[in-house]
């Protein structure tokens, strides 16, 4: 951002702290474009709008209180990855602890044997799952262009990716644990 630019923004901040619609409009425009970078980088793919939904629902009610308009591009990062964990949270059903568990378990593993075990949760998949997966994590399209793709509802896509993400999760980490016992069973 050029110097300009960066003093523009600290006005629009701290006419957005005095409670101004306008400018907190301005701003949250603004920052949009900054605010999905960030949250690709660190949500899942079919999370990126709501997280950037609801961390500018936020960053709208909250920037009364920011103290330093230059601590805003920090305190925006910050609320889009809470977002961004609370979502991924709210998807999987998982707390935090069974979170640091299924890390351990994958850190655990090579490159490669990570690789084997997503093909075989993938093979695993019932077609329609498989399908909504790769539509949307290898081809990037949007939940959206999948519906028309299937010539489904949205909400209906989202819920069949949500399954597979689920079924891709058990089978990779699961209580059963199953990836090698279940290659053993093959």
């Amino acid at each position: 951002m050029s110097g300009s630019a960066s003093v523009e923004r600290d006005g629009l901040i701290l006419a957005a702290q005095t409670g101004d619609p306008a400018a907190i409009g301005r701003l949250l425009a603004v920052c949009q474009a900054d605010a999905r970078r960030y949250a690709r980088k660190h949500c899942q793919a079919s999370d990126v709008d709501d997280a950037v939904q609801e961390s500018l629902l936020v960053i709208s009610r909250k920037v009364k209180g920011l103290k330093a308009a230059a601590a805003f591009s920090s305190w925006l990062f910050t609320v889009i990855k809470r977002e961004c964990r609370k979502l991924e949270r709210i998807m999987f059903k998982t707390d935090e602890l069974d979170e640091d568990k299924a890390e351990h378990q994958l850190l655990c593993k090579t490159d490669n044997d990570l690789r084997i075990d997503l093909a075989a949760a993938l093979e695993s998949l019932p077609a329609h799952y498989l399908e909504v997966v790769l539509l949307r994590d290898f081809e990037e399209l949007t939940i959206a262009e999948i519906a028309e793709r299937l010539g489904e509802q949205d909400g209906a896509v989202k819920s069949r990716l949500h399954r597979a993400r689920e079924l891709v999760r058990e089978y990779m980490i699961g209580p059963t644990a199953g990836v090698d016992s279940n290659r053993a069973a093959r």
